[in-house]
């Protein structure tokens, strides 16, 4: 099981920094996020399904999702990969779309950023693998960025979930 030690804080850099340990060698965990079969079986909250559309992993490509909700709403979002260092580093842009995978605002809270900056570090020690995530708007007014910082919690809440079922895959694996 993963452990939860982490807290999302934000620090003068204007990051949400969020730690997770997870009781796994660092390739599975790279294998989970690069690859688009796996990501399907793991990526999005609890209750939902995930279709992965498209997984590019290279500079300038994409990982492009729609995630379903129980009550059968959709949500779709992008990935838009900026560097990969495998398997230690990936940064994305991410961004939720619309059908057609151009950028919308965010579909349940527009006054949330449209864009985010996401730089994943994976380090393994002894077995256990450290997941690193700092994640900061980019391209927002003021009035997006103060949305951003109310949502601390909420983000650290929605990061546990999607980790929590990532564990669990990794557990069947």
């Amino acid at each position: 099981m993963a452990a939860k030690n982490s807290a999302a804080a934000e620090s003068a850099a204007r990051e949400i920094v969020f730690t997770r340990v997870f009781d796994a060698p660092r390739e599975p965990i790279w294998k989970a996020f690069t690859e688009r079969e796996r990501m399907a079986r793991w990526w999005g909250m609890k209750g939902f399904t995930t279709r992965v559309l498209e997984l590019d992993l290279r500079p300038g490509g994409s990982f492009l999702y729609v995630m379903r909700m129980p009550d059968g709403r959709e949500m779709r979002g992008k990935w838009v990969y900026r560097e990969i260092v495998a398997p230690e580093l990936l940064v994305v842009v991410h961004f939720s779309t619309d059908d057609t995978g151009k950028p919308i605002p965010h579909p349940y809270d527009p006054s949330l950023p449209p864009e985010m900056l996401t730089t994943s570090r994976f380090t393994e020690h002894a077995g256990r693998t450290t997941l690193e995530l700092r994640s900061v708007p980019i391209n927002e007014t003021p009035a997006q960025r103060a949305a951003f910082n109310k949502l601390a919690d909420a983000m650290e809440e929605g990061f546990n979930n999607s980790l929590d079922l990532l564990d669990e895959y990794l557990a069947k694996a």
